[in-house]
């Protein structure tokens, strides 16, 4: 991917996170690049979800930048922070659906709280969205509860692009999926992505969902980041943590 031509839509530098005197992410420097699909890999407790939650303002770097789109989001106001999380779509880990709202009001709750929507209008955006996203028509009704862990993956996904965002973060979205329908939800984030030509950043264990959709690969290993190339460079790594990913598959 030629990088130089593209525009940097994220630029963190000199990030750092730490928990009392236990430090989880130091010195980060990363740039990130319009319509580039980047996957986070790193062992449990590297600071991978931390540096996710840095980036969409849920946790504050104890030092550091973090600019989205040119617009600095470390200690930004709330109302400056609102509107830059305006262009992120998020799904975390265990898809955070709502349980008392059905998949529609799920997917269009926050289009609904910045657009004034009638319910029949909502309710159409929705279908239009799990449509095209390969979902049938007959779980707009149901309730989280009612879906697999595979549907409710894809509700989820459906919700972070309602707002057409300009990017997406996607928190382990293979987690606790069995082989096929992990695949089925990696196909959709490249297909999404690609579709939508948005920027991603993948948070993942799995390195089969990394050789699928990630255009560049960082790892985080000691509080940093530790090597960072394309997916096709890992298998010529000399890299010892890179190597006990790609034979474990699932290394975590």
């Amino acid at each position: 991917m030629k990088q130089n031509n593209k525009n940097k839509i994220i630029q963190i530098r000199n990030l750092t996170k730490s928990f009392d005197k236990n430090v989880i992410l130091n010195n980060i420097n990363l740039d990130l690049f319009e319509k580039e699909s980047l996957a986070i890999i790193g062992k449990s407790g590297s600071g991978k979800s931390v540096l996710l939650k840095c980036i969409i303002g849920l946790l504050t770097p104890n030092k550091g930048s973090i600019k989205i789109d040119g617009r600095e989001m470390v200690n930004s106001s709330p109302r400056e922070k609102e509107n830059i999380l305006l262009d992120f779509g998020v799904t975390f880990q265990n898809g955070a659906l709502f349980d008392s709202l059905t998949v529609w009001e799920n997917i269009v709750f926050r289009t609904i709280k910045f657009n004034k929507l009638s319910k029949y209008d909502a309710k159409k955006l929705a279908l239009s969205i799990i449509l095209n996203l390969g979902l049938d028509k007959n779980i707009l009704n149901l309730y989280p509860s009612e879906l697999s862990g595979g549907m409710q993956k894809r509700v989820a996904i459906a919700r972070a692009i309602c707002d057409k965002p300009k990017i997406l973060l996607f928190d382990e979205p293979t987690s606790g999926l069995d082989p096929i329908t992990g695949s089925i939800i990696d196909e959709l984030i490249k297909n999404t992505v690609s579709r939508l030509g948005v920027t991603a950043i993948t948070i993942t264990h799995d390195m089969s969902s990394v050789f699928k959709f990630a255009d560049r690969v960082i790892l985080i290993n000691n509080n940093n980041i530790e090597w960072v190339g394309l997916p096709k460079k890992m298998n010529d790594s000399k890299n010892e943590t890179i190597k006990k990913f790609l034979k474990n598959k699932n290394y975590d």
